[in-house]
């Protein structure tokens, strides 16, 4: 996939807007959010974005390692030239912005809800999980997006009996080992 141009799809997202019921005689049974479109081309076009995928929100590796960890170091990956940072789940937009809300990682990083799965099938990276009855997810991966074209992914292995959920080449020790080792070849040559 490295080399080669995102999925063209179209993500559906629900964002807060204060002036929904604004004049509403009573404001606060007003639910102020709005369905919205957001494209890939809005995600990647003009920019150098790092996407971090995985099974589903609110789940142990997902909630404990992944999602805190790209938080915790989100300014020493936007030091290396990324401009965003993005988690998506094969999860709806509700469930992503409550899980957002619970990671404390609104304004931080963004969640993008694939809830059909479109990109995460185009992508390649769909996987059939129904024997722990999540039905088709994402696999756990990272990548670098340039300006709409994968620089760079970082893929987890098949789960195996001895490792059900395998985690570490998508983390974001693994994105900074990266650019470490881009700049050690930039040096070094």
């Amino acid at each position: 996939m490295e080399g080669q141009p995102v999925p063209k799809v179209t993500f559906k997202k629900r964002v807060r807007d204060e002036s929904i019921g604004m004049f509403h005689p009573s404001p606060e049974e007003v639910n102020p959010f709005k369905w919205i479109d957001v494209t890939t081309a809005d995600i990647f076009l003009g920019s150098r974005v790092l996407v971090f995928a995985l099974p589903g929100a609110f789940t142990p590796t997902c909630s404990t390692y992944q999602v805190p960890g790209f938080v915790e170091h989100r300014e020493a990956i936007k030091a290396n030239g990324i401009d965003e940072i993005y988690v998506l789940s094969v999860n709806d937009s509700f469930v992503m912005r409550k899980w957002m809300l619970d990671q404390d990682a609104f304004d931080k990083i963004d969640f993008i809800p694939d809830g059909n799965g479109e990109f995460t099938e185009k992508m390649g990276m769909l996987v059939d999980m129904s024997a722990v009855c999540f039905g088709k997810r994402s696999r756990r991966y990272a990548m670098i997006v340039d300006n709409g074209v994968i620089e760079k992914m970082f893929v987890e292995p098949d789960a195996t009996e001895d490792d059900p959920d395998p985690y570490g080449e998508s983390s974001p020790e693994s994105v900074l080992d990266y650019f470490e080792m881009m700049k050690a070849d930039v040096v070094y040559g």
